[in-house]
């Protein structure tokens, strides 16, 4: 099959982390791609728990359109597309090829290539390809963007810290006393550097939490909120900021701040008393809650590969030196190290970042799977 021939659907749902692995795979592979929506119904769990290759789960109305021709590659993530990928290569007469980003639900077998991070516990197959951290890819436009962005950071003092905040996922409850922590914590270590903090929320945060957390700014700095009528300036401070905090439970966001080279610093999500220690989840009114208190269920009783343990990824990424947890007594020196960084050009995105390692490794499989005769 020749490259110039290739047709790909990307399926899209309603996380942005998920959209932002199915595109950014596509892009990378270079054949075009053609964009389905997918909107979900609310109870589209009880039609998809039996595995089955059915569109019931979802509103067609609401949904792109789904017919003939149908595509050489379809490229998903989410459960909630999982049903409808196979659909799609079952009108194709089983021509279509199916690639799943993350963790299905379905039978590893019902996909020809199955793109995973270790916070899933997948074996090792032939159909499987291990990645380190989720994919992504800054475009030109991207790059764009962000220049005409810097106009509104140029009056603060550099080094510029980007806060990425993200909320509750599995394990991890964003409450608001620990978007207070996040917020001091990153405040002090911008102001022992001689900058300021450039902050985002995103869509996965409690509204209480972000509240707190951007209450602990001190001007000058930039705050954005989510929803607000400005502009996402997310990508604008990949590109732009010295260095990042991220909060742990964001895969996504931690590996695009990995690859941006920069210094990277992990607040950790997890439940912690007043002097950083870890405390019981089960003495804390917040994990009684359905996700938190679900996972957790999961995690013990489910089979092992159903489940899913955020933390993999933070814990590798501070292991190898890649990034430092967040913490008050780590601030004085890492605070020093910016103010000497900023004597340095440092370049973004190198070639030999780790996530553009997990970016060639998954392209070529994908291209392998297409193109082999």
């Amino acid at each position: 099959m020749g490259e110039g021939t290739i047709t790909v659907w990307c399926l899209l749902g309603r996380k942005a982390g998920d959209n932002t692995q199915v595109r950014a795979l596509a892009e990378e592979l270079g054949w075009g791609y053609e964009v389905k929506h997918i909107a979900a119904r609310p109870w589209e769990l009880f039609a998809h728990l039996g595995g089955g290759v059915t569109l019931a789960g979802i509103d067609r109305a609401q949904s792109s359109d789904l017919k003939a021709p149908w595509p050489d590659l379809v490229i998903s993530a989410g459960r909630r597309n999982e049903p409808v990928a196979r659909w799609i290569q079952r009108q194709s007469g089983g021509r279509t090829r199916l690639v799943h980003i993350g963790r299905p639900w379905a039978p590893l077998s019902a996909w020809d290539l199955v793109i995973t991070t270790p916070q899933y516990f997948l074996p090792y197959e032939a159909n499987i390809v291990h990645n380190n951290l989720p994919l992504h890819r800054l475009t030109v436009e991207d790059l764009i963007r962000a220049e005409q962005l810097r106009p509104q950071f140029e009056h603060l003092p550099r080094p510029w810290v980007a806060v990425l905040m993200g909320g509750d996922s599995g394990r991890f409850v964003m409450t608001p006393e620990k978007g207070q922590r996040l917020g001091k914590l990153a405040q002090s270590l911008a102001r022992k550097a001689g900058g300021s903090v450039l902050a985002t929320d995103s869509p996965r945060t409690p509204r209480a939490a972000g509240d707190a957390m951007q209450a602990q700014l001190q001007q000058p700095c930039y705050c954005y909120r989510w929803g607000s009528a400005e502009d996402n300036p997310y990508k604008g401070l990949l590109a732009l900021a010295d260095a990042f905090v991220v909060t742990g439970e964001s895969m996504s966001m931690l590996g695009e701040a990995v690859d941006t080279g920069k210094p990277l610093y992990v607040f950790d999500v997890g439940d912690l008393d007043s002097k950083d220690r870890a405390a019981p989840w089960w003495r804390l009114p917040h994990n009684y809650r359905y996700k938190p208190l679900t996972h957790r269920l999961a995690m013990r009783f489910g089979p092992t590969r159903m489940r899913r343990e955020i933390g993999n990824i933070q814990e590798a990424l501070v292991e190898s030196g890649t990034a430092q947890w967040l913490t008050r007594a780590m601030i004085p020196e890492a605070a020093q190290r910016l103010q000497a960084q900023m004597t340095v050009k440092r370049a973004a995105g190198g070639r030999d970042s780790p996530a553009r390692a997990d970016m060639e490794r998954a392209t070529q499989a994908v291209r392998r799977l297409v193109i082999s005769p």
